[in-house]
C-alpha cells in the first residue's frame, strides 16, 4: 500500500497553500475519485477556517455516486507521502478529483464518514479540525466512487483550506 494526501487547491510553489470560500449554500470542496479497478482506505482528514462562519454550519466527509464539477486537480497535486511512491491511480478530471465545485450533482446514495457542527460565534473551538482513524475503524471508498469533503455555511462565505489521507 501506499499512503496520499490532496489539498483543495493547487499544490503551492512560491506561494502558501492556497485556501477556498465555501459560499453560502452546500459546495464540494474537494473530491477524490476512485478508479474501477483501486478502492481506497481512508486515514485521516480534516480543515480549517480563516474565521467563523455567519451562521452556524456542517463540514461533512462522505462517498456519493455521483461527481461534482470540479476544478480538475493534475497528478502534481495528489501527493505520495513516500518520495518513492508511484504517482496515485485516483482518477483526473472535472467530474473526478479536484476541488472547489460549481455544480453539486444529483446524488442518489451517500455513505457518511464524518460530520462537524461549526459554530458562528467567534472565539470559539472549531476554526481547525483533524481526525485520524483507529486502524481497524479506517472507512474504505468503494470503487469508481467520489470521496467529497461538502461545506454548509449558509449565511457567510469563509475561506477554507481542507485535506484529505488515503493508501492506496
Amino acid at each position: 500500500m501506499h499512503r496520499y494526501k490532496v489539498w483543495n487547491g493547487p499544490a503551492p510553489t512560491t506561494a502558501a497553500q492556497q485556501a477556498v470560500t465555501t459560499g453560502t449554500a452546500i459546495k464540494t470542496m474537494l473530491q477524490v475519485a476512485t478508479p474501477s479497478t483501486r478502492q481506497v482506505q481512508l486515514i485521516a482528514w480534516g480543515f480549517s477556517l480563516d474565521e467563523p462562519p455567519g451562521a452556524d454550519g456542517v463540514v461533512e466527509l462522505l462517498q456519493t455516486d455521483v461527481a461534482a464539477t470540479v476544478t480538475a486537480h493534475v497528478a502534481a497535486s495528489v501527493q505520495p507521502l513516500d518520495p518513492n511512491a508511484p504517482a496515485s491511480l485516483m482518477t483526473l478530471g472535472s467530474s473526478a478529483t479536484g476541488y472547489t465545485a460549481t455544480a453539486e450533482g444529483t446524488i442518489t446514495s451517500t455513505r457518511v464518514f464524518d460530520a462537524i457542527s461549526l459554530s458562528s460565534v467567534s472565539g470559539e473551538s472549531g476554526l481547525t479540525y483533524a481526525y485520524q482513524w483507529m486502524p481497524d475503524e479506517r472507512p474504505i471508498v468503494a470503487l469508481s466512487r467520489f470521496l467529497r469533503v461538502r461545506a454548509t455555511t449558509p449565511t457567510t462565505a469563509v475561506d477554507m483550506r481542507c485535506w484529505i489521507v488515503w493508501d492506496e
